[in-house]
């Protein structure tokens, strides 16, 4: 791979002439470097190749800019882009170690960068998609595989939770992968940082994260009920601070929503490429600090709970507890998902 710093005449003009390059760790969807510039220290992040990289390069972009309107910074500061090499130069900031409960400064922040984008902001970013009938199909398939039985109308229950997720209002600015690791917990706060994947929708399909177990991430954590209640809580008040509105209840519906997507146990490069659900019974696979099973085995206990007292998905409630029930009795050695964050 090519490690030449991408940093043009346009930049240089506009900012100086990098020194102390230092290429840093990231995905293999980009490149990044820390640099010293005249003024200050920056980070530089090249979109690299790909059929979609000019939509990441445009998504992070728009992401940046909106939330950049925070009145308390919850992102780094964009200094400059050049869209030709699909470069940008953000401020550099020092991450710290979190803290035991870091979820709750967590869900606080994660609200304040929803609340940036407005119903005007329509058409700058994509809406957030959800899962599909092809996601159904397959989530009952594995229901079948695994001999569990699926009661006439679960069916119709999950047709009608995607319709609803499909409909849901919001305009939230949605971070698209917000994971422990995208989070810099600096001195002065938290900021997120990579938003390629960034969209509008409702912004409870990302604090569903803190109970679904951050469901496109390498990193799975499992907090105890009172922290989860307490960063639940923080995300609340935070979001009706900043926008005067009050969060309606639909986590049951978001967590039931991630539940069904199979490329949720996967990274990125190997999603939409396979029925990864269909691949359980027979196997089981690593993916950073859990398996696909253990990943399965959280995400249905969560559903299992808050769908037990909602009418319309009372189906899905009885599903789910079985099919933990099944795949924790057909593999006795599947441990919880880890509680802490490495």
């Amino acid at each position: 791979m090519c490690s030449r710093l991408a940093f043009g005449d346009e930049l240089r003009a506009e900012l100086g002439s990098p020194r102390s390059a230092h290429r840093l760790g990231s995905s293999p969807r980009s490149r990044v470097w820390r640099v010293e510039l005249p003024e200050t220290s920056a980070v530089v992040k090249q979109i690299v190749d790909g059929p979609d990289a000019d939509e990441r390069y445009a998504r992070e972009v728009a992401a940046l800019r909106l939330a950049a309107r925070a009145a308390t910074p919850i992102v780094p500061a964009l200094l400059a882009t050049d869209s030709g090499e699909r470069v940008l130069v953000l401020e550099h900031l020092d991450h710290q170690r979190p803290a035991p409960d870091w979820i709750v400064d967590y869900a606080e922040a994660l609200a304040r960068l929803h609340a940036t984008a407005r119903p005007e902001d329509a058409g700058r970013l994509p809406r957030w998609q959800g899962p599909n009938r092809a996601d159904i199909d397959s989530f009952l398939g594995l229901a079948v595989a695994l001999q569990v039985p699926v009661t006439p109308g679960v069916s119709d229950e999950l047709d009608d939770l995607v319709n609803r997720l499909d409909q849901a209002p919001g305009h939230a600015l949605l971070h698209g992968d917000p994971c422990p690791g995208n989070d810099l917990h600096t001195a002065t706060g938290i900021r997120f940082i990579d938003f390629e994947q960034a969209s509008l929708g409702s912004g409870l399909m990302e604090l569903a994260y803190l109970r679904i177990g951050f469901p496109t991430c390498w990193c799975v954590t499992s907090a105890a009920e009172p922290l989860l209640e307490r960063a639940e809580r923080a995300y609340r008040t935070a979001w009706h601070t900043a926008t005067g509105a009050q969060i309606q209840d639909g986590l049951a519906d978001a967590c039931t929503g991630w539940l069904l997507r199979g490329d949720a146990l996967v990274k990125r490069a190997d999603r939409e490429s396979d029925d990864h659900l269909a691949r359980i019974p027979q196997r089981d696979w690593t993916w950073g600090t859990a398996t696909a099973r253990q990943r399965l085995v959280h995400r249905l206990g969560v559903v299992s709970k808050l769908t037990a007292d909602h009418t319309s998905l009372s189906g899905v409630s009885r599903l789910t507890t079985g099919m933990r029930q099944h795949m924790l009795t057909r593999w006795p050695a599947l441990r919880p998902v880890p509680a802490k964050r490495p």
